[in-house]
């Protein structure tokens, strides 16, 4: 069976998909396709527009007129750059708040059809990494090379609060640990592409392991059966 050079890591929020995809991405020469920021560029759409998600006719005019664009992060370890519509909105699409509201919008099979349709034009060229919660699964299920990232709650919530510490927001850690079990459970109970590990995905648990640790045995599996 014909597979595309594409490598796609999945897995729940806080487990390090976003560094180590850059990484990872750098390290081949590959594009990093950052799904969850589409997904997240879509609720800030619905926010701005003040369409509530239950709005079936509202929200199907609004992905209609989807403008996404992803840019390449300014710096090194900085997130992909977003401007929905022409206008930047990198930093409002990253708050604790649009990733709840992103992980419930994700549900919506209008949402779902439309981003992935999006994302497999961008896959056709290949050398691609694509990070998200269903590109091995559903957007890309004949990617080369499946990764499954995951990591405990509570490791996930220490990672979150130091990022948004160190961003200069003031944070409270229960409520973080809260917002990431409800996500977890939103996304693996929804009906459309549910969080899951793909069958032939290598799982890979970053509770105890450093970035270049991960890093490096990701590469190690790519290169191993690079053509």
């Amino acid at each position: 069976m014909l597979k595309n050079k594409i490598v796609t890591i999945d897995g729940p929020s806080g487990v390090g998909k976003s560094t180590i995809s850059r990484r990872v991405a750098a390290e081949l020469g590959y594009t990093y396709l950052d799904t969850g920021a589409m997904y997240r560029a879509v609720a800030c759409a619905c926010q701005q527009a003040g369409v509530e998600i239950e709005e079936s006719v509202a929200l199907s005019k609004l992905l209609d007129s989807l403008d996404i664009e992803l840019l390449p992060a300014a710096h090194a370890g900085d997130d992909v750059g977003v401007l929905l519509g022409g206008k930047d909105v990198s930093k409002t699409i990253r708050s604790p708040e649009m990733a709840m509201l992103a992980s419930t919008v994700s549900a919506l099979p209008s949402v779902r059809k439309k981003l992935t349709v999006m994302q497999q034009e961008m896959g056709k060229k290949g050398q691609l990494v694509a990070e998200g919660r269903d590109t091995g699964t559903v957007v890309f299920p004949q990617a080369a090379w499946k990764f499954y990232l995951d990591a405990t709650p509570e490791e996930r919530t220490r990672r979150r609060v130091k990022q948004l510490r160190i961003k200069g927001q003031s944070v409270d850690k229960e409520e973080i640990l809260a917002q990431i079990i409800q996500r977890d459970r939103d996304d693996r109970e929804r009906t459309i592409a549910p969080l899951c590990k793909a069958e032939d995905a290598l799982l890979v648990d970053t509770s105890i392991l450093t970035i270049d640790e991960v890093v490096d045995q990701m590469l190690a599996s790519v290169r191993k059966e690079e053509p």
